[in-house]
């Protein structure tokens, strides 16, 4: 652990870097107060903004999070700032609900400043990722909480329905990483079980007579994880074959340990709703041996991505080494990146509250102090992290997922980090 940094002083240090850090990046550089949304679209650095085009995905996250610090538990942040925080959440939920829908009920992906639906770059449709769709369910459902907006309840439940009915009918796109034909992803079932959890928090308040199906959707989702995507190792295939069985070519053998530390924290949630101790058990053995198995043991910090013996992806490509998924494979494996980072603070520490196991306070020790010698920003002008890093911990300037600099996963975790403390 970093100096002076203890359990009983930990609650402030994250409440200092999340306000004097984090925070005033994005009050000062992304509210988009005349035309409603935010602005995201920096260079690693955070330096420039490159476009005023505004990402559904994004502008949902960024929904969420000021929602949740409208909202959280602690006394972290006085009145006003709650307000304002509400206020911002505000600004985007009205711009999404107003703009985000196409004619066909998914969302664009891709906004301009005003909220006029624009083709992604190299496509030829608006809605290519669900995930936008998913991102904009999860801020809207905090919203409706945070606000107690029923409209935006309503719209969130509207569109999670829309999800549910695409994914069960694989009618839907994954862009910029679609999963080739005959193959199932890790993330679909690990995103519907968090927005499973998301929208069902929000109907215990606007509609309780729906949390019984969230419910059966919630188990649904955590054991199609448990039993489908988990090797003998206690290892998560991030590709698997549609009828559930494993296979050894480069994405089957593909372990994607941020993902993998993420979905375990979901996991434990459903293990509260339902008070399920293995659900709960289950996660932490996963967590341990994701974590032993990602720790890059020479330049420390958890790989992007794994072949399933260690190292760098490899195995048959079987005609898909044209699919994106591949190339990111190879290129990006060795990369830090700051969202798996973030992740695993919160997840590691919430695995050592739930078990008592100080081995889970050790990792956390391990990976708090990678983190915050590695990915703030030493420029204090500009503030927050330098999210993307080359192994050995160089900032590099390139796109992951998104062409936009996003803020989701740090102020999420840090705010869930002072609730657990």
């Amino acid at each position: 652990m970093h100096k002076n940094i203890t359990m009983e002083n930990m609650k402030s240090f994250y409440e200092h870097h999340l306000k004097n850090d984090i925070l005033p990046f994005w009050l000062r550089s992304s509210v988009d107060y005349k035309k409603g949304g935010y602005f995201n679209c920096y260079d690693n650095t955070g330096r420039n903004l490159v476009s005023k085009d505004k990402y559904t995905w994004s502008q949902g996250r960024f929904v969420w999070i000021f929602s949740k610090l409208a909202s959280l538990s602690t006394n972290t942040f006085n009145d006003e700032e709650r307000k304002n925080f509400l206020k911002i959440a505000k600004l985007g939920a009205d711009f999404l609900m107003e703009n985000c829908l196409l004619d066909n009920g998914n969302c664009a992906f891709l906004l301009d400043e005003n909220g006029k639906p624009k083709l992604p770059p190299g496509q030829k449709i608006y809605d290519t990722s669900i995930f936008a769709d998913c991102f904009v369910t999860a801020g809207l459902a905090k919203y409706a909480l945070a606000a107690s907006a029923e409209k935006a309840y309503h719209f969130a439940r509207k569109l999670y329905d829309s999800i549910h009915a695409r994914v069960m009918e694989n009618k839907f796109h994954m862009e910029p990483y679609p999963t080739p034909k005959g193959y199932k992803t890790h993330s679909i079932p690990m995103i519907l079980l968090n927005l499973s959890e998301e929208l069902h928090e929000a109907a215990k308040v606007f509609e309780p007579s729906h949390m019984q199906y969230l419910e059966k959707r919630i188990e649904y989702f955590a054991d199609d994880i448990l039993n489908n995507f988990v090797d003998e190792n206690n290892l998560i295939r991030e590709t698997i074959r549609e009828d559930n069985t494993l296979c050894d070519n480069i994405l089957g053998r593909c372990i994607n340990p941020g993902h993998t530390i993420e979905d375990m924290w979901f996991v434990i949630t459903a293990g509260r709703i339902f008070k399920k101790d293995w659900y709960k058990k289950k996660a932490a053995v996963i967590v341990e041996s994701t974590f032993k198995f990602g720790w890059d043991n020479e330049f420390d910090g958890i790989f992007h991505y794994l072949d399933v013996e260690g190292g760098p992806p490899k195995g048959n490509t079987g005609g898909l080494e044209n699919e994106p998924a591949v190339r990111q494979l190879r290129n990006d494996w060795d990369n830090k990146l700051w969202w798996v980072h973030s992740e695993a603070l919160y997840t590691t520490l919430l695995c050592y509250k739930e078990t008592g196991d100080i081995k889970f306070y050790d990792m956390y020790c391990k990976v708090f102090d990678y983190t915050f010698s590695t990915f703030p920003n030493p420029d204090r002008e500009i503030g927050e992290w330098i999210q993307i890093r080359e192994r050995n911990g160089t900032p590099v300037e390139k796109v992951v997922a998104l062409p936009v600099k996003d803020p989701y996963h740090i102020i999420r975790n840090i705010a869930l980090i002072i609730e657990l403390l």
